[in-house]
């Protein structure tokens, strides 16, 4: 059959342009919710790793400022680590924002300081300040045990987990160890342009300066998990919260301290397509998707198809909505998740991003 063309495009080549678009719409893998711009510290913003020595009782005080060339995009000035006991902080939004810091120590000591801005969808480098308060008359300590290292403490368990978002790019290792092998690179944005974050399942302090965490990994093969230095990840955040989602009864069950607060039936992989099983967490939420297929709201997951490895994104798994309500429960998908609209609401009413998923 001889082949018609439109301006310099085959049909057949339309035809399957469209077949490889509606494909890709099945699985929860978005390449790019939008575009992530520059931000940029600015004047009068002191420079990393700036010293400053004040005598207890005396005022310190500086500002920060930080810009973005995104339109319509708000930059949002933070403290990593929080901040010594009196001090204050305050910050303006929008496309510049300006923050003032101002303490009055009252304890002599040394005092480490880290702030970030980010529009939530991209970071400046992290700035990093060191107060020395010297020489103030201040109360003996008592005599404490000293701390014995290497020392571990285990962060994530069934009931309650922990997770941090990604601060810079940082190289994992298969241990505790900078000399260890690279296990991959955890970059501070995800395919679908939120802020990467990671499950923290364990810390080890190596010294007083030096601390691992190993953390839950979103690559193949799936139920990876590494080390990566402690000031890679910001503020580690706690969620009661645990996803359980059952492969046999196609059933999903939210628990909240170990209690079902939530259950539904869900669609999931085809046998030649499946979900995969093992131990993972929800790594962003997502809305106002341009197509129905998605429903009102989506989660996507750390877990990772094992067959569609040449999807764009990487085929992660997606919890989502569905315009065909009718063919839930069953094996209907490429990999994701699928439930009801009004499933996947109240799902998203009592679930937060870091909960860890169990497929079993």
């Amino acid at each position: 059959m001889s082949e018609q063309r439109v301006g310099h495009v085959s049909l057949r080549t339309v035809a399957a342009a469209v077949a490889v678009a509606a494909f890709a719409l099945v699985l929860l893998v978005p390449a790019g919710w939008g575009r992530s711009g520059a931000i940029s510290w600015a004047e009068p913003t002191p420079a990393s790793l700036s010293r400053f020595t004040v005598k207890a009782g005396s005022p310190l005080s500086f500002k920060l400022a930080a810009s973005t060339s995104v339109v319509g995009a708000a930059v949002r000035i933070v403290p990593v680590d929080g901040l010594p006991a009196g001090a204050t902080f305050s910050s303006s939004g929008g496309s510049a924002a300006v923050a003032s810091f101002r303490w009055v120590p009252r304890t002599a000591g040394e005092f480490t300081l880290r702030f970030a801005a980010s529009t939530g969808r991209v970071s400046a480098p992290t700035l990093t300040y060191v107060i020395r308060v010297p020489g103030a008359a201040v109360a003996k300590a008592p005599k404490v045990p000293k701390v014995q290292y290497p020392r571990t403490s285990a962060l994530s368990n069934a009931r309650v987990a922990k997770w941090g978002v990604v601060l810079r790019p940082a190289v994992v290792r298969a241990q505790p160890r900078l000399s260890a092998r690279a296990v991959t690179t955890l970059e501070t944005m995800t395919s679908d342009e939120t802020q990467n974050l990671v499950l923290v399942l364990q810390s080890l302090e190596v010294s007083a300066r030096e601390t691992w965490y190993r953390v839950r990994l979103p690559i193949l093969p799936n139920n990876t998990t590494g080390w990566v230095q402690r000031s890679a990840l910001g503020r580690l955040y706690s969620v009661n919260t645990h996803l359980y989602l059952d492969l046999k009864k196609l059933t999903l069950t939210l628990q909240r301290d170990g209690v079902a607060v939530f259950e539904t039936q869900v669609g999931v992989g085809r046998s030649f397509w499946p979900t995969p099983r093992g131990e993972f967490y929800v790594r962003s939420k997502l809305t106002n998707f341009d197509s129905p297929m998605y429903g009102p709201v989506a989660f996507g997951t750390s877990a990772r198809s094992a067959v569609l490895t040449d999807w764009p994104g990487g085929g992660f798994v997606g919890i989502h909505g569905t315009n065909e309500p009718q063919i839930l429960p069953g094996r209907v998908s490429h990999g994701c998740i699928r439930l009801r609209n009004e499933a996947i609401l109240k799902l998203a009413s009592l679930m937060q991003v870091g909960t860890p998923l169990t497929i079993r």
